[in-house]
């Protein structure tokens, strides 16, 4: 009994000293898991005092709104033009790019640019504004950039018909002389050309020639562009390497006042033709106020005639294979010579016939070949052709 006593005590003393040990270690850990933690608190706390704090990026700058707006049409020759955008914008920031180019200066207003001319202008001119984006674009004062390149498109306004003939006049492609009532502006006072094409300055027109027909006179009309206009621009385009298309534009302007300025002018005076449909039929050109050809022509037959009324010869050819249809449905193919085309497609032109003076045609105006010849160098771009009776 002794012994089992002591096995007994024995054996319970190890078993309290484990529970002893065990506690001990649980301590242990809890206090290695509280000095752990307040390490990590502490550690946290310093890269959070070190990390800088975080910012909100800026959005991307972007364009709001454009003055004049993008395909505007008939815009003001003076107008300034305006760019709205999303953030003000760095005074070292790069500008935008006007083509074609005109004095003027750039201004900064917050988040706004505007560009005030100096000059207007050309008339009908094609405008583009390009504002720069990318690594060396448009930069706000926030430093964001704009991400892509921005293009503005306008045309502007037309200018005054009445400036308009009143430099063909000067040039002398009228057959009408101009003077203005006040002292001339100097053709090379580029300002002030460009100025005049939007406000013409006061003066008057005269004939410089008494010998042209009544026909002619009857046309002309101050301020309208008008079939007379229309013929006097073809005429100034075909000189000028331009399109004849006989209709104004910004090219058209621009050489009107580059001419002025360097003195070229018209040396091949004025001419103007009338086709009479009376038998015997006829065709008359008028140089500069005197006749220079009458000659018996073809006009045409009743299944196809000749239209009356006045139009500006539009094509020329030395010589040409001329196609079309007969009355009967049948094609041609003729060779012609001396060819001024006035309406379509029919022109004044040699055609061998027996004779000449009664209705032949198709629509043409046929003539002899030598009086072909003779009234080609008249028929030149621009010329009006009147088919009357």
């Amino acid at each position: 009994m002794g012994l089992t006593r002591r096995r007994t005590g024995s054996r319970a003393r190890p078993a309290r000293s484990l529970r002893h040990r065990r506690g001990a270690r649980s301590v242990a850990l809890v206090a290695l898991g509280a000095t752990l933690a307040l390490a990590a608190g502490a550690t946290s706390a310093a890269a959070a005092r070190r990390a800088p704090a975080r910012t909100k990026r800026a959005a991307p700058l972007r364009v709001i709104a454009v003055s004049p707006r993008q395909g505007a049409a008939g815009v003001g020759g003076r107008a300034p033009i305006s760019i709205t955008f999303s953030a003000a914008i760095s005074p070292r920031s790069p500008l935008p790019s006007i083509n074609p180019q005109i004095p003027g200066s750039w201004h900064r207003s917050g988040d706004r640019l505007t560009f005030v001319p100096d000059e207007p202008f050309v008339p009908l001119s094609q405008v583009t504004v390009s504002v720069p984006g990318g690594r060396k674009g448009l930069v706000a004062k926030d430093g964001q950039r704009l991400a892509r390149r921005f293009a503005d498109n306008f045309s502007v306004e037309n200018g005054s018909i009445f400036r308009l003939q009143q430099l063909l006049s000067l040039l002398d492609y009228s057959p009408l002389a101009w003077a203005p009532a006040s002292p001339p502006i100097a053709p090379s006072d580029t300002a002030a050309q460009l100025a005049a094409l939007y406000s013409a300055p006061k003066g008057a027109f005269h004939w410089r020639n008494a010998g042209w027909p009544s026909r002619l006179v009857a046309l002309w009309r101050p301020g309208a562009y008008n079939v007379f206009t229309r013929g006097l621009v073809m005429s100034f385009q075909a000189d000028h390497g331009l399109d004849v298309t006989g209709n104004p534009s910004g090219g058209l302007w621009n050489d009107l006042v580059q001419s002025l300025a360097n003195g070229i002018v018209n040396t091949g005076g004025y001419n103007y033709a009338i086709a009479n449909k009376t038998q015997p039929q006829s065709l008359t050109i008028w140089h500069d106020g005197s006749v220079v050809l009458h000659a018996p022509a073809n006009t045409g037959i009743p299944q196809s005639p000749t239209p009356s009324g006045t139009f500006p010869v539009y094509a020329r050819y030395r010589n040409e294979i001329m196609h079309g249809t007969n009355p009967d449905g049948s094609h041609y193919a003729d060779p012609v010579q001396y060819v001024a085309y006035f309406y379509d497609g029919d022109a004044v032109h040699y055609f061998p016939r027996a004779d000449y003076g009664v209705p032949q045609s198709l629509g043409c105006v046929e003539l002899a070949l030598p009086e072909a010849a003779a009234a080609w160098p008249y028929l030149a771009y621009g010329t009006l052709v009147t088919v009357v009776n």
